[in-house]
């Protein structure tokens, strides 16, 4: 039986992936720095993030999946500080012990459209790791999904959080004309790619897991508002008229809604590419499933971090 270490076992992703490797018939082993605070109900063995000890947590590890990112840069103002260029420190960090315990593979989670000269830290970080993960000349392969989406509502934080501004809210906004583009893929079919790959014997692959429908932002307002059987208006609006009101909202709810760089990757369709698709759970058929239950209540991103 082969060994599977899994970084945020306990999360979101991580935990679909885990379930995933179980029934593969893989011991999970899961990388995480929450186990103190998030339950862990398939009782699954937990060791710290590499950066948190002095131990080679990845010893006797054969494959190494890794969904470890943080999503924007925050101060902590009521919470755990976190930033991008940590992720990145931390990751590498993660990429060294793997190389120094032997692991034969790595899984590892990047983004659509990676760019190392991108001023946006996202993609820019991603790109830099993509590159840190081939100087280790360990196996590996590279997943770069948009989006995810599933199973509940409350799982998938920008397409509820999306439903609860058409819930509460008069009209909604686009940046711009919003024909940007994104391609969402279902955690479960993410989870079977993760150990589809965790399989695969080729020295390096790239995989776009990008799901099967295309969606402009602006036709993403309209597929949620009709599945959940309400009328809003979508109203183009400037970048810095869109960050206010996201600003404006995030105080209210207690929560970042959506960042500067988060508008400006939307706004380069950065969110899409022109590849085959990934996965094959349809989004349509996901909001006809949950339009009961999406945006009932907002999903906290800063909740999830505490």
């Amino acid at each position: 039986m082969k060994t599977i270490a899994i970084t945020g076992v306990l999360g979101y992703s991580g935990r679909y992936i885990a379930a995933e490797a179980v029934r593969r018939g893989y011991r999970v082993i899961g990388l995480t720095d929450s186990g103190s605070r998030l339950p862990n109900p398939q009782q699954y063995e937990l060791r710290p993030m590499p950066w948190s000890t002095g131990e080679n947590v990845l010893a006797g590890v054969d494959i190494l999946v890794n969904t470890y990112w943080v999503r924007f840069t925050y101060a902590g103002a009521g919470h755990a500080a976190f930033s991008h260029a940590t992720a990145v420190e931390n990751t590498k960090k993660l990429f060294a012990a793997a190389q120094a315990a032997g692991v034969q593979r790595i899984v590892h989670t990047s983004i659509t459209n990676p760019d190392a000269g991108s001023g946006l830290p996202y993609f820019r970080g991603k790109a830099q790791l993509e590159s840190a993960l081939a100087a280790t000349g360990i196996p590996h392969s590279i997943l770069r999904p948009a989006i995810l989406f599933g199973e509940t509502p409350a799982e998938s934080i920008l397409l509820n959080n999306m439903a609860w501004c058409l819930r509460h809210l008069p009209a909604v906004a686009t940046f711009g004309m919003g024909h940007y583009r994104l391609q969402p893929i279902h955690v479960q079919d993410f989870a079977e790619l993760a150990l589809r790959e965790a399989g695969q014997g080729e020295p390096c692959r790239i995989i776009q897991a990008t799901g099967p429908e295309t969606y402009s932002f602006r036709r993403l307002w309209h597929l949620l508002a009709q599945g959940m059987g309400v009328r809003r208006p979508v109203l183009p609006v400037p970048a810095w008229f869109g960050l206010l009101a996201a600003r404006l909202l995030g105080a209210l709810v207690g929560d970042v809604m959506l960042t500067r760089d988060e508008i400006a990757g939307l706004s380069q369709d950065r969110l899409a590419v022109d590849a085959p698709p990934a996965g094959q759970r349809s989004l349509r058929a996901w909001v006809q499933a949950h339009a009961a239950d999406l945006g009932r209540s907002y999903a906290s991103e800063l909740a999830r971090r505490k």
